[in-house]
């Protein structure tokens, strides 16, 4: 599941570094600027997994046009697969109740009720 939060960029003595606002303490460095974006989105992963696996509650991401950068800094949005960091991917077998009329016309649609849940929990959960 993709996840994506706004980030502030700063270059400091040609290095840059990077800060989520909404996610106190992920912050990471890179020598590059295509270095510290692929950095943000290991630390961005690395995190909202550790936040996910000790069951903490997750902040959602703040609209991106409510960050202000400083002179020299910019925010951009950095996004990370969260099924690559996340350890614990074994699949847990749930048995749930719908009506029949919808059970129907999903299946007609040939929609996959487990992909499905699992994207709504996600939504719920504001961690997609």
């Amino acid at each position: 599941m993709l996840s994506a939060y706004p980030a502030i960029f700063h270059k400091e003595d040609g290095t840059y570094w990077v800060e989520f606002p909404d996610l106190p303490g992920c912050q990471t460095v890179g020598e590059s600027i295509g270095e510290v974006m692929e950095e943000a989105q290991e630390a961005l992963g690395l995190y909202l997994a550790s936040l996910i696996e000790d069951e903490e509650e997750i902040n959602p991401a703040s609209d991106i046009k409510g960050i202000v950068a400083e002179d020299d800094s910019f925010t951009s949005l950095v996004a990370c697969d969260l099924t690559q960091y996340v350890r614990s991917a074994k699949a847990v077998k749930k048995t749930l109740t719908i009506p029949d009329w919808l059970n129907n016309m999903a299946e007609k649609n040939s929609i996959n009720f487990s992909q499905t849940l699992q994207k709504a929990l996600m939504e719920k959960l504001h961690i997609a």
